[in-house]
């Protein structure tokens, strides 16, 4: 069996970065995914989590507008909430990220092409 999901998108926002109670390092953040079909463009809105180093290379280096290749595995978790209803969210687990339009944020030298798998909890 096969689980992996490749997109190429735009960051719709900047990566919301939070840490969990063993002190790793999680990022979240969406890409707009776009395809034109007779004429007319769509966008679909891919949510993407990544773990500890690779969170924190997105944390520095990713931003509102960026243009990233994703890698990684779907997941989806569900949860009910106050009112009992039972609710859903689909993401990518990312386990490769490649930055496709060059320098972001305040860096002089350049953000890393490529980011290994290394480290990633699963």
């Amino acid at each position: 069996m096969l689980n992996q999901c490749n997109f190429i998108g735009r960051v719709g926002k900047d990566p919301e970065t939070r840490y969990t109670t063993n002190g790793k390092t999680v990022a979240n953040l969406s890409i707009a995914c776009s395809e034109k079909y007779n004429g007319e463009e769509k966008t679909e809105w891919v949510n993407v989590i990544f773990w500890e180093k690779l969170a924190e290379i997105v944390q520095k280096y990713v931003t509102k507008g960026s243009l990233i290749f994703v890698s990684g595995k779907m997941q989806t978790s569900s949860w009910e909430d106050k009112e009992g209803v039972k609710r859903y969210k689909t993401e990518i687990v990312a386990n490769t990220m490649k930055m496709l339009d060059g320098k972001k944020k305040d860096d002089s030298q350049g953000a890393p092409a490529d980011v290994p798998d290394n480290d990633i909890p699963f």
